[in-house]
């Protein structure tokens, strides 16, 4: 898919490869931290003659694709991020633009090389069966039912999130292995069954976009925050 990031010409490279040196950069950090701030990822990507500002757009469309999940500064990686690095490093059109390769970009590169064939999860380790499983198409209620409780328990341990994880990261951690209609049905299931509890309450940013990906009924209003009940 184009880019809908316009030429930007504090980027030293186009943005589709501006992207994708993101994507692994923040993958490697992702191995060893379990938190990263927005503007430490800033600091590992931007180059000389580059500004932190010429990434903004880039960052923001890759949160917007579900690519990334930004939450209170913090940045993380999503399986949808993870099945577009791999597609961007396979398709042969990344290439490094100078004829000294930074280090840690390298490093990156070989750490990427060094765990595919086993784990490419990010910060937790998995392997290559669960990654096929998280971004495979949800087809039951049955299956949604089990990728939603999954990712809502892998959210709520990684990320401190004190049994309230915030539906738009639900959301697009499960990207569009679901249509947006579908997840909010199966979505709402899950509530009637007893086993998620959906919260109103208000986003720390109350970003329009968040917003959106959360869930919205004619009796309750908007629903921001999930509760695990079993």
């Amino acid at each position: 898919m184009p880019s809908k990031v316009g030429a930007n010409k504090g980027l030293r490279e186009s943005p589709e490869k501006a992207k994708i040196r993101v994507l692994l950069t923040l993958w490697q950090m992702e191995l060893t931290e379990k938190e990263i701030k927005s503007g430490r990822l800033k600091g590992r990507i931007v180059r000389t003659g580059e500004k932190r500002g010429d990434y903004k757009p880039l960052l923001d469309e890759l949160e917007a694709t579900g690519a990334i999940a930004i939450d209170n500064n913090n940045v993380s990686m999503t399986p949808v991020g993870v099945g577009m690095l791999e597609a961007g490093l396979k398709g042969g059109e990344f290439r490094f633009d100078s004829t000294v390769v930074g280090a840690k970009i390298a490093n990156a590169l070989l750490d990427w090389i060094q765990q595919s064939s086993g784990s490419l999860a990010g910060a937790k380790p998995a392997t290559g069966e669960a990654i096929a499983k998280r971004l495979s198409k949800i087809a039951s209620y049955e299956e949604f039912e089990e990728a939603i409780l999954e990712t809502y328990d892998r959210l709520n341990r990684d990320y401190n999130l004190d049994d309230l994880v915030p539906i738009y990261r639900l959301r697009r951690e499960i990207g569009d292995r679901v249509s947006r209609s579908q997840f909010n049905d199966w979505l709402l299931e899950v509530q009637a069954n007893d086993i998620l509890q959906l919260m109103g309450g208000s986003l720390p940013d109350n970003d329009p976009s968040k917003l959106e990906d959360s869930v919205s009924t004619e009796m309750s209003g908007l629903r921001c925050y999930a509760k695990r009940l079993i």
